[in-house]
Parts: structure tokens; sequence; C-alpha cells
């Protein structure tokens, strides 16, 4: 069995003019389905380098993780392959986007209540309602 480890993260922006957050989203050029920015890691990287360098060369959008929310998926995309991919959440003031040239066919900011109908697989789902959690628990916190 062949073991692949990647990292990402569910990257959030709050809009200056309509309040709204809404969430990074990528289109990869095979299948097309949305997701979460994500890559390899590479040798030396720790988890958190991996997402932000990831995050970048997909989107172009700059990142820092300041969350504690880590959320770990296990799947396999082919027969003899395990993949392990870890989220990170993060925030973002950045508006501007350019996907990387070559396997990105889009990135776009999705608001908030449209990302898990946006979603194909359930693994995504299921890290976008862990995220969603953590968020409602943090603005729980910070309102008391």
């Amino acid at each position: 069995m062949h073991h692949e480890k990647s990292c990402g993260a569910l990257v959030i922006r709050r809009d200056a003019e309509d309040g709204r957050q809404y969430l990074l989203m990528i289109r990869h050029k095979t299948g097309g389905t949305r997701s979460f920015p994500k890559g390899h890691m590479e040798p030396g990287e720790t988890e958190y380098m991996t997402a932000v360098r990831e995050v970048y060369e997909e989107t172009a959008v700059q990142i820092r993780i300041d969350s504690k929310f880590r959320e770990t998926v296990h799947y396999s995309p082919m027969p003899g392959v395990e993949k392990e991919v870890v989220y990170f959440l993060t925030h973002t003031a950045q508006k501007e986007i350019k996907p990387r040239e070559g396997e990105i066919a889009q990135v776009e900011w999705v608001p908030l209540e449209e990302v898990e109908q946006s979603l194909t697989h359930e693994n995504d789902k299921f890290v976008f309602r862990s995220a969603m959690r953590r968020l409602q628990r943090d603005a729980a916190r910070s309102a008391k």
C-alpha cells in the first residue's frame, strides 16, 4: 500500500462591503468538482508549511494559520493508494485570487451558505461541517 499525505486549508474572507463570509474554493481541470486548495507535502515541510504553500500556489492567496482547527480525512484515490489529507481553517482579507496555470480551472469565493451544496465529495462535506462548528464555537466564545 502506497501512502500519500496532503495538506490544505479552508480559507474564509468577510467581505468589507456586504459583510458576508466567503470560502475560497478551487475547481481542477480534471473532474471539475469544487474543492479546497491542498497539495502534497514536500520533504522537510510541516503540515502548516504545506498548507500555506499550496493555498498560495493554487490561488495566489497568502494565509497565516491562526486557528487550532485541524481535521483529517482518509481515502483511496486509486487501488493500492491510501491518502491522508489534513485541513486547517484560516481567514484572509485578500480578495484578489488567481488560479495556478495548468491544473486549476477556476478559483472562486463562494458564499459560506452555498458551500455545502456545491461540494461533491462526502470527505469535503465532513471537513466543511466540522469547520463551521468550530467557527460557531469561536463566535460564541468571543461574544461572551
